[in-house]
C-alpha cells in the first residue's frame, strides 16, 4: 500500500507520576512514597489521501504534556525539534524527486530529439529514393522515345521500299520487341530491389522508432514509480520510529503500573491505557503489512526499472544501427543506381549499334534481293523469248504438218475419185455388183475424207493423253455420229474385189490413242496447254462464285450472327501446335489459297496474352502479343483476309480468367492488367479460388477461377473489350469457348451488343452410350445443344457435337444411324439446321490431342456427308493442308456451291440402312453412301433428268439435276 509517514511523537511520564488520563486526574498517597502525578493531554491528528491505485493515510501525531509542575516547557521543546527534522527530511526528500523528475524529462525530451531526427532521416531517404526512381524512369521514357523516333524512321523507310522490305520489317519489329524487352528489365532491375530494400529498411526503422517511443514511455512511467520509493523508504523509517515509540510507551505504563503501590486502581486510567495500547498494536500491524507489501512492490518496481533500463539500452543500440544500416543501404544503393545507369547506358549504345548493322545488313540484303530480282527478271525474260521461239517453231512445224496433211488429204482424195470412177465404170455389172463395190469401199472412204475425221484431229490437235474423268462424261453427251460400217474386216479382207491402198484401221487407232513420251516433239506444247487448262478451270469457280454472291435476294444477303449470310464454309486455321511458329503470318499467306477453294470464314486461335500457349487460360485480355504472334501481326492477318472477302471470327474465353497476383490468403484471385477484378469477379462456388461473387449460372471449369457474369461491371467490361476487338483489331465474328460454363443469356446480350456477323458456341457434352455401343436414340444430347441455342435467341449457332459422334458409328455400315423416326436427320441439323454448325474434327478431338479423333479411313466420307447437307461446314487446318484430301474437299465444295445448298436446304432421306445412304438435299442434288447399289433412274420419287457429278465408287456418288 501507500507510504505512511508519522511525525515524531513525544510521551514523558516522570517517574513519580502515576497513570495519565486525558483531562482527569488522581492522587494517593501511601507511607513509604510520595508521587506526584502530572496531567498529560494526548492530541491525535490523523490524515487521509487517496492517489490513483494506492490509499495513502499520513497520520501525524502529537503528543502535547500539560504540567501542573514548574518545568512545561521541555516535552514541548522536544517535539517541536522532532517535527521540524521530519518536515526537513520530507522537503529534501521531494527535492531529491523533482531533481529526478527534470532528469527523466530531460531524457524523454532527448529521445523524442533522436526520434524526430530518424523521422526526418527517413523522409529525406524516401525523397532521394523517388527522386532516384524519377530520374531513372524519365531516362528510360528519353531512351525509349529515341527509340520510338528510330523505330518510326525505320517504319518511314520500310513504306517507302513498299513490298520488298518484308524482311527489314520483320527485323525491325524484333528489334522493337528486343528493346522493350530490355527497358522493362533494365526498369525492374533499376527499380524493384532499390523499392523493396528501402520497404524493407524504412518498415525496419519504424519498428525500431515505434519500439523507442514505447521504451520512452515505459521509462517515464518507470521514473514516476522510482520517486516514490524514496516515499517507502522514509515510510519505512517512520514506521520504525512509531514502534519504538510504541515500545518505550509500553515500557514506561508497566513500570508506572509497578510502581503503583497503594492498591487503590484507578480503573478508568487503566482501561484508557489499554485501549490506546490495542489500537497501537493494531496500527503496527496494519503498518507491518502495508510494509510487507510495499517491500514487495518495490522489489517488483526495481526489476522492472533494470528491465527497462536494459530495454532502453538495446533500443539505443538498435537505433544506432538502423541508422547505419540507413546509411549503408543508402550508399550501396546510390553505387547500384551509378551502375545500374551505365549498364543501361552499354545497353543502349550496344542496341543502336545492332539497330545500324541491321539496317545496313537489312539494306545490303535489299539491294541484293534488287539485284537477284533484276536478274530474275532478265532471266525470265530471256525463257519467255525462248518460249516464245520455241512456240514460233512449234507453229511453224504445226504448219508444216498441216501442209503435209493436206497434200495427204488431196492424194487420198485423188484415190477416192480413182476409186468412184473405177465404180462408177462397174455399175453395169448390176446390183450385186454395185453392193460388192461397196463392200470393197467398207464406208471407209468417206470417213476418211471427212473435215470431222479422227485422223484429221489428229494431225491438226497432235495425240492425245489420257482421257481425265470430267471429259470423258463430256465426251458420253456429244458423242460424234460416224457412219455405221457396212461388212466386217475379215470378209473385206476374203473380197474377190481390189481394195484401195488405205491405211488400216488398227494403224489408225494405234497412232490416236499413243501417249506423248519425253522424246515427243509436242509434249512441251501439251503440258503447258493442260497448265493453262488448270488456270482457265480456277478463274471460272471464282468467277462463279462471284456471281452467285451477286444473284442472292435480299433475304439470302441479310446478315444473322447465327447464320452469317447462310452460305457460309468455316475453316479452323490452327491446330494444337501452331504455337510454336508464327502463325498469323503463316495464315496470312494462305488467304488467297483458302479464297479460291470456296471458303468464306476463317476461325482463328485465341488472340489474349495466356498462361497456356494454345491461348485458352487467358489472363490480360487486352494484350494481344500472344504465341501465336504480335498484335500488329494479328491486323495484318486479318486485313489479308478481308481483301479476300474472308470472314475473321475470334476464338473469345469467356469463361474464365487466370489472376495475376494472390490474395493474403495465397489464393490466385486478383487480376491485372486493364480490367483489375477482384474475388468480386469469381462465382462463389468455385471451390479453388474463394472467390466473392454470386453462385455459377452453369458447369465449373477447375484449371482457373470462374467469372460472375451476373455481375453488372464484368459484363459492361467484356462489352467494351468484345467492341473493342471488332472496331480497333477487325475480326468480324466469335467462336465462343466452354459456353456450358455460363449462361446463353449473357451470350445474348454480348452478342447484341458487339454484333458478330458469325457467332459459334462450343457446347461439348456426352454423348448416349449403353454397354460400350453408343445409342440410337440421341435426342436428350441434340435438345441440350438446342437449349443453349435457345437461351441465345437464337443469336448464336453451335456446334454439332451431336451429328459428329453419331457419324463415328455410322459410317461402318450403320447407315440407319442417320435417319430418326420422323425421317429427319439425328443430329442438330435434323432440328435447328441454321443454327448447326457441323464439322469432323478440331484441334481438341484430333490434333496431337486426339480426344475424340474421327476414323480416318472415314474422313472422304464424312466431308462428303457434312459439305452437301444444311448447316454451316466446317474444314480442319489438318485435314486440308495435311492430310491429302484437299482436291476432294475443294471438289465437294463446288458441287454444294453449284447446287446452291445453304444452311436451311431442306433433305429427303430415301435410304439409310446397313448397306448405305441416299438422299436428296435441296432441288439440285442427290448424294448416295456406301455399296448400295442405287442410282436415280431406280428412284420413283425422282424427277428429272440426273448427271453424275462425283463418283468416288462405294465411298460416295453424287448426281446433280440436267
Amino acid at each position: 500500500m501507500g507510504p505512511f509517514p508519522l511525525l515524531d511523537a513525544a510521551i514523558e511520564i516522570l517517574p513519580r507520576c502515576p497513570i495519565v488520563t486525558p483531562g482527569s486526574s488522581y492522587g494517593r498517597r501511601s507511607s513509604n512514597c510520595h508521587h506526584n502525578l502530572r496531567t498529560v493531554t494526548v492530541t491525535w491528528k490523523r490524515k487521509v489521501s487517496y492517489t490513483d491505485n494506492f490509499l495513502h493515510k499520513p497520520i501525524t501525531v502529537a503528543f502535547s504534556s500539560r504540567d501542573h509542575s514548574n518545568d512545561p516547557s521541555t516535552g514541548r521543546s522536544e517535539i517541536l525539534g522532532s517535527e521540524e527534522d521530519e518536515i526537513l527530511a520530507v522537503k529534501k526528500a521531494l527535492l531529491e524527486s523533482q531533481t529526478r523528475q527534470e532528469a527523466v524529462e530531460k531524457e524523454t525530451d532527448q529521445l523524442l530529439e533522436k526520434l524526430t531526427r530518424y523521422e526526418a532521416k527517413q523522409k529525406e531517404y524516401l525523397a532521394t529514393i523517388l527522386h532516384d526512381k524519377e530520374l531513372a524512369v524519365s531516362e528510360l521514357e528519353a531512351a525509349r522515345s529515341l527509340f520510338n523516333k528510330k523505330l518510326e524512321e525505320s517504319v518511314g523507310e520500310k513504306f517507302a521500299l513498299e513490298s520488298k522490305l518484308v524482311l527489314a520489317k520483320q527485323d525491325a519489329i524484333d528489334l522493337a520487341v528486343q528493346v522493350e524487352k530490355l527497358a522493362a528489365i533494365a526498369f525492374e532491375q533499376a527499380t524493384s530491389h532499390i523499392l523493396e530494400d528501402a520497404q524493407l529498411r524504412v518498415s525496419a526503422a519504424e519498428t525500431s522508432a515505434v519500439e523507442a517511443s514505447y521504451e520512452i514511455e515505459k521509462q517515464i512511467s518507470d521514473a514516476t514509480e522510482g520517486s516514490m520509493l524514496s516515499f517507502v523508504e522514509q515510510s519505512k523509517i517512520a514506521i520504525e520510529k512509531a514502534l519504538d515509540v510504541a515500545e518505550k510507551a509500553s515500557a514506561h505504563a508497566n513500570k508506572a503500573v509497578a510502581t503503583f503501590t497503594d492498591e487503590v486502581y484507578p480503573l478508568d486510567e487503566i482501561a484508557s491505557i489499554q485501549s490506546e495500547s490495542v489500537k497501537l498494536k493494531g496500527v503496527v500491524d496494519e503498518l507491518e503489512s502495508h510494509l510487507s507489501l510495499a517491500r514487495a512492490d518495490v522489489d517488483n518496481l526495481k526489476l522492472e526499472l533494470e528491465q527497462a533500463r536494459a530495454q532502453a539500452t538495446a533500443s539505443e543500440i538498435r537505433a544506432k544501427n538502423a541508422e547505419k544500416a540507413l546509411l549503408e543501404f543508402q550508399n550501396s544503393s546510390m553505387e547500384k543506381i551509378i551502375q545500374q545507369e551505365g549498364e543501361i547506358k552499354l545497353m543502349m549504345e550496344k542496341i543502336k549499334k545492332d539497330f545500324t548493322d541491321k539496317k545496313k545488313a537489312a539494306s545490303k540484303a535489299f539491294k541484293a534481293e534488287l539485284e537477284g530480282i533484276k536478274s530474275a527478271i532478265e532471266a525470265a525474260k530471256e525463257t519467255a523469248h525462248s518460249k516464245d521461239n520455241a512456240y514460233m517453231r512449234r507453229c511453224e512445224a504445226l504448219q508444216r504438218l498441216l501442209r503435209a496433211s493436206e497434200a495427204a488429204t488431196k492424194m487420198w482424195q485423188q484415190r477416192a475419185e480413182m476409186a468412184e470412177s473405177f465404180l462408177s465404170k462397174e455399175r453395169t455389172l448390176g446390183k450385186d455388183n454395185e453392193e460388192a463395190a461397196y463392200v470393197v469401199n467398207g464406208g471407209r472412204i468417206d470417213l476418211l475424207t471427212n473435215d470431222e475425221s479422227q485422223k484429221w484431229k489428229l494431225l491438226s490437235d497432235g495425240p492425245r493423253r489420257e482421257i481425265p474423268q470430267w471429259m470423258a462424261r463430256r465426251i458420253g453427251t456429244i458423242r460424234p455420229k460416224f457412219p455405221p460400217r457396212k461388212i466386217d474386216i475379215s470378209e473385206v479382207s476374203t473380197s474377190k474385189f481390189r481394195s484401195l491402198d488405205l491405211p488400216k484401221l488398227e494403224e489408225v487407232w494405234s497412232i490416236a490413242q499413243e501417249k506423248p513420251k519425253v522424246g515427243d516433239t509436242l509434249i512441251e506444247h501439251v503440258i503447258e496447254k493442260e497448265s493453262i487448262e488448270k488456270k482457265r478451270k480456277a478463274l471460272e469457280r471464282a468467277l462463279q462464285r462471284k456471281t452467285i454472291q451477286w444473284q442472292r435476294t435480299p433475304d439470302q444477303t441479310k446478315l444473322e450472327p447465327g447464320t452469317g449470310t447462310g452460305h457460309e464454309i468455316v475453316f479452323q486455321g490452327f491446330n494444337w501446335e501452331s504455337w510454336r511458329r508464327r502463325w498469323y503470318l503463316e495464315l496470312a499467306a494462305k488467304a488467297s489459297d483458302l479464297s479460291q477453294s470456296g471458303i468464306t470464314a476463317v476461325w482463328l486461335p485465341p488472340p489474349t496474352e495466356s498462361v497456356a500457349p494454345q491461348g485458352y487460360m487467358p489472363s490480360d485480355l487486352y494484350n494481344l502479343n500472344s504465341s501465336y504472334g504480335s498484335e500488329e501481326e494479328l491486323k495484318y492477318c486479318i486485313e489479308e483476309f478481308h481483301s479476300q472477302d474472308l470472314l475473321a471470327l475470334g476464338d473469345v474465353v469467356l469463361n474464365h480468367r487466370c489472376a495475376h497476383k494472390q490474395s493474403p490468403n495465397g489464393v490466385w484471385n486478383i487480376f491485372g492488367g486493364k480490367l483489375a477484378w477482384g474475388p468480386e469477379a469469381i462465382v462463389c462456388d468455385d471451390p479453388n479460388f474463394q472467390g466473392r461473387g454470386n453462385p455459377k449460372s452453369g458447369d465449373i471449369f477447375h484449371a482457373a477461377p470462374n467469372i460472375d457474369h451476373s455481375q453488372d461491371f464484368v459484363r459492361k467490361d467484356i462489352k467494351e473489350w468484345l467492341n473493342w476487338l471488332r472496331s480497333d483489331i477487325g475480326f468480324d465474328g466469335w467462336r465462343l469457348d466452354f459456353v456450358r460454363g455460363f449462361s446463353g443469356t449473357y451470350v445474348k446480350e454480348y452478342i447484341e451488343t458487339s454484333n458478330p456477323t458469325f457467332a459459334i458456341g462450343e457446347y461439348w457434352d456426352s454423348l448416349a452410350y449403353e454397354h460400350g455401343n453408343l445409342c440410337y436414340n440421341q435426342d436428350a444430347h441434340r435438345q441440350r445443344i438446342v437449349n443453349w441455342i435457345n437461351a441465345t435467341g437464337g443469336t448464336s449457332s453451335a456446334f454439332d457435337v451431336t451429328t459428329k459422334g453419331i457419324l463415328h458409328s455410322a459410317l461402318h455400315n450403320q447407315y440407319w444411324r442417320l435417319i430418326d423416326p420422323q425421317g429427319k436427320p439425328t443430329g442438330v441439323v435434323g432440328w435447328w439446321p441454321s443454327r448447326a454448325v457441323t464439322f469432323l474434327e478440331n484441334h481438341d478431338t484430333g490434333s496431337t490431342q486426339g480426344h475424340w479423333p474421327f476414323p480416318r479411313d472415314k474422313l472422304v466420307q464424312g466431308y462428303a456427308y457434312i459439305l452437301t447437307h444444311p448447316g454451316t461446314p466446317t474444314v480442319f487446318y489438318d485435314h486440308f493442308y495435311d492430310f491429302g484430301i484437299r482436291e476432294i474437299i475443294n471438289e465437294l465444295i463446288e458441287a454444294r456451291q453449284r447446287a446452291g445448298i445453304h444452311c436451311r436446304s431442306s433433305v429427303k432421306i430415301f435410304h439409310a440402312n446397313n448397306e448405305g445412304y441416299v438422299a436428296q438435299v435441296g432441288d439440285t442434288l442427290v448424294m448416295k453412301l456406301g455399296h448400295f447399289d442405287w442410282n436415280p433412274s431406280k428412284e420413283n420419287q425422282l424427277d428429272g433428268k440426273w448427271q453424275k457429278f462425283v463418283d468416288k465408287g462405294s465411298d460416295y456418288q453424287l448426281w446433280m439435276r440436267q
